[in-house]
């Protein structure tokens, strides 16, 4: 019996690297998932690897109408959810204070961080009581590396949330976590880094190693199954220790 069998998850940004490892692990695992993609293309090929147990609903989690319509087929289709990953995100360009413009931080704010609060908000009325909310967060958030400044704050907001939200969903058991990746190999990562900074990333984890998208996925099950039901509130750093050093 899998670890999610039943359930209803929807999972934001789910049609590449880390969120669609995920959701092919939660199907595998029992899971009727939903996934969302800006590019119908990514995401029919990410309907595809899953293979079954699995709708895509093209849309942008920044734009509250195309997270409307996203929480429209939920409910048309299962009626309730059980897991949330908000995962869709983005990382912008680099900029070091004093070049940061508006349209910087407006992306980057209007979806890591405006889009991630609606997303969460919108999927309230459909969820059931004991579910699990999951948020991808980013060890960058706390680490303090030059040129990220709008990106870290973006996902730090993420960690306040979880604190507030656990408490006002307490009464509904609703267990709310930040799942905050390390340097993780994906396609995201390639459009953000030439060569030379992967390299440079590498070298601060100590197996010297860029972690993997299903290295990512394991842990996003934990925190979506009954195997978490005592962990609420919590930033989970998965980066192969390279915020401990």
């Amino acid at each position: 019996m899998g670890k999610l069998n039943g359930k209803v998850a929807v999972i934001t940004g789910g049609s590449s690297g880390m969120a669609l490892a995920s959701a092919k692990l939660f199907v595998e695992e029992g899971a009727y998932v939903f996934i969302t993609g800006r590019r119908q293309e990514a995401l029919d090929e990410a309907v595809g690897l899953i293979g079954r147990n699995v709708t895509g609903v093209q849309g942008d989690a920044a734009n509250l109408d195309d997270l409307d319509r996203l929480f429209e087929t939920v409910k048309r289709e299962k009626g309730n959810i059980d897991v949330l990953f908000a995962s869709a995100g983005v990382g912008g360009e680099a900029r070091r204070l004093g070049a940061i413009t508006e349209k910087d931080f407006d992306t980057i704010f209007g979806l890591n961080t405006r889009g991630t609060l609606f997303t969460v908000q919108k999927a309230l009325p459909l969820f059931n009581d004991g579910g699990s909310i999951i948020m991808t967060g980013s060890i960058a958030s706390i680490k303090g590396w030059p040129d990220y400044s709008v990106y870290s704050a973006s996902k730090a907001a993420l960690r306040s949330f979880a604190r507030t939200w656990l408490n006002e969903l307490r009464d509904r058991h609703i267990r709310v976590n930040v799942l905050s990746p390390g340097q993780i190999a994906t396609p995201i990562q390639d459009q953000m880094f030439d060569a030379e900074t992967k390299r440079q990333f590498e070298a601060l984890i100590p197996r010297g190693k860029m972690g993997r998208p299903e290295e990512i996925a394991t842990v996003a099950l934990f925190l979506a199954s009954g195997d978490s039901s005592y962990v609420n509130g919590v930033e989970l750093s998965v980066d192969g220790g390279t915020s401990a050093i």
